[in-house]
């Protein structure tokens, strides 16, 4: 990686925790896509030798700690997340973008059902159906967030 890989990584970590934390319009939040979920996948199957599990935890915590929730319930979820996608990334690059999207909302699937098991233990009021739409908007953004963040780590030689 040359000097400015790692700065542009965290930098697009840094964004995604931004777009997470933004405030929304009441009739939007519920759509909020896993922003950080997803930059983490992109770059666990871009650079899995650098950026897993201990990424995906150390991003987690900062989550929690952003948006307030139980300390450790994103830090679980992220870390599964980038632990499965590194250990898929040979398979899952080669797919086409629509079988990436299929993928990866899977895995933000996973990462949603942690979430909700979480909430269920500490003793929280289940979400209603609209809770499931999250995944999905993800896996439509996807192809969108794949070709955006291939850009960027190709015009700074990140590797």
């Amino acid at each position: 990686m040359n000097q400015r890989g790692p700065r542009i990584v965290w930098l697009t970590f840094a964004f995604a925790l931004m777009l997470a934390i933004l405030p929304l319009p009441d009739w939007a939040r519920p759509y909020r896509p896993q922003w950080v979920t997803l930059t983490l996948i992109y770059w666990c199957l871009a650079l899995p030798h650098r950026i897993s599990v201990g990424t995906g935890f150390g991003l987690g915590i900062l989550l929690d700690v952003l948006t307030g929730t139980l300390l450790g319930q994103h830090a679980m979820g992220l870390s599964l997340i980038a632990f499965i996608a590194v250990q898929l990334h040979a398979r899952i690059r080669v797919f086409p973008l629509w079988q990436q999207a299929l993928a990866i909302l899977l895995l933000l699937t996973i990462d949603h059902m942690l979430s909700l098991w979480v909430m269920g233990a500490s003793g929280r009021t289940p979400p209603g159906l609209l809770y499931w739409v999250v995944p999905v908007v993800g896996a439509v953004l996807w192809p969108w967030v794949f070709v955006t963040l291939r850009n960027l780590r190709r015009h700074f030689r990140v590797a």
